[in-house]
């Protein structure tokens, strides 16, 4: 009788202790909420704008603004001072089309003393101009020189309502301010580049700390509820209570799981190795087996798709081990071969037959049609010494 009731105890204990882990999971997931994006361009925007009041204030002149390179040889005006109203705002610009594409074009200053009848620019933008009520305008290039190497960032404009010549004077000062123009964007993108790294080694660290502490208590509760099963045989209750308990610690850990990969925050171009590697850790905190992550060699960035079909393929892998495997250790290996880059997910349990592959569930099945598509492929063999190897082959980017 006080055995029976020790186990009803202990039962409690670890109901309870579930409960606690799944709170934790929900305060993550509240904390994953906040975004940090407009940290990323709050100085860059600063640095924007405020040219742009700058050169209205500097030269004197009725509006000034500040037209941003969105892609090689295609500018977007979108910073703005003394405007009336917005018929420039947004206006794309490109390569060669008023003074702004003959800035682009050229590298230099460009100037004419109104708009509208200038013979020497192209006129696709002449009803936003006239819609602004614009007439003279100076512009130059806002240039950053990277090694020597003379790279533009943005064009700066200064305009008058009324026709009117600018002199050097007024080319020669616009040119300071857009030096210094270029010098503040350059800082904002160092100072945007060591945010970013801040944030990351802050978001490793709490992706140590939860995977350590929730972690290690969720899979501490999985061992103990399935040391329980058999000490509890044959009482359908507590076999009952005990399913459910474990039913609750498997969601807690599959939250927590996707709380540690949103955390890492990384596109999948460039943190494949890292999305591969945080997926080994997770598989190690649901099911307590060892699973390594060994990079063979340095791999070339593919682009999203593909990453995420050898992303899939490695979760998809993990999750048969856990279910069928009955597996022991798992390794997970990435490396370049034949043209192209490739996944490998072999343990050494006793898994589905090799006639089997690439598998009879929908995971498998979908995720060879998706390679096939790409030109890549997906296997799943029954190694000799009894484990199963699944293997994930994509071409490399055209």
């Amino acid at each position: 009788m006080d055995s029976m009731c020790d186990r009803g105890r202990v039962t409690a204990e670890q109901r309870v202790a579930a409960d606690r882990a799944v709170e934790h999971s929900n305060v993550l997931d509240e904390l994953l909420r906040e975004r940090e994006g407009l940290l990323g361009t709050l100085d860059r925007v600063i640095a924007l704008q405020g040219t742009a009041h700058l050169i209205r204030e500097s030269l004197g002149v009725h509006a000034a603004f500040v037209g941003e390179l969105e892609r090689p040889g295609t500018a977007v005006i979108r910073w703005m001072a003394g405007n009336r109203t917005d018929a420039i705002q947004n206006l794309v610009v490109p390569t060669g089309q008023g003074v702004g594409g003959r800035v682009l074009a050229s590298g230099k200053p460009v100037r004419v003393s109104d708009y509208l009848s200038a013979p020497t620019i192209t006129h696709q933008f002449d009803a936003q101009v006239a819609g602004e009520g614009l007439a003279a305008l100076l512009t130059v290039p806002i240039i950053s020189r990277v090694r020597g190497k003379p790279e533009t960032l943005a064009i700066a404009y200064a305009a008058m309502r009324e026709p009117a010549d600018f002199g050097d004077d007024a080319v020669r000062r616009l040119e300071g301010i857009a030096d210094q123009a270029a010098s503040a964007l350059k800082l904002a993108s160092v100072a945007e580049s060591d945010r970013a790294d801040a944030i990351s080694a802050e978001r490793r660290r709490m992706q140590s700390a939860l995977h350590d502490s929730v972690g290690a208590l969720l899979f501490s509760i999985g061992v103990q509820v399935r040391n329980l099963h058999q000490d509890v045989a044959g009482d359908p209750v507590l076999e009952g209570r005990l399913c459910r308990l474990e039913g609750d610690v498997s969601a807690a850990s599959r939250a927590l799981r996707e709380s540690l990969l949103s955390l890492s925050e990384s596109t999948p171009e460039r943190a494949l190795p890292v999305e591969l590697a945080e997926h080994c850790r997770s598989f190690e905190a649901r099911c307590g087996l060892p699973a390594r992550f060994v990079q063979l060699a340095p791999v070339r960035p593919l682009d999203a798709e593909r990453t995420a079909l050898l992303v899939c393929a490695v979760r998809e892998g993990l999750l048969n081990v856990e279910k069928h495997a009955h597996a022991c250790s798992v390794v997970v290996s990435l490396g370049p071969s034949g043209g192209g880059v490739q996944v490998v997910v072999a343990d050494d349990g006793t898994g589905p037959d090799a006639e089997d592959a690439p598998g009879t569930g929908m995971g498998l099945r979908s995720l060879a049609e998706r390679a096939a598509r790409l030109g890549g492929r997906v296997s799943l063999v029954r190694d000799e010494d009894g484990g199963c190897t699944l293997r994930a082959w994509v071409p490399e980017v055209p």
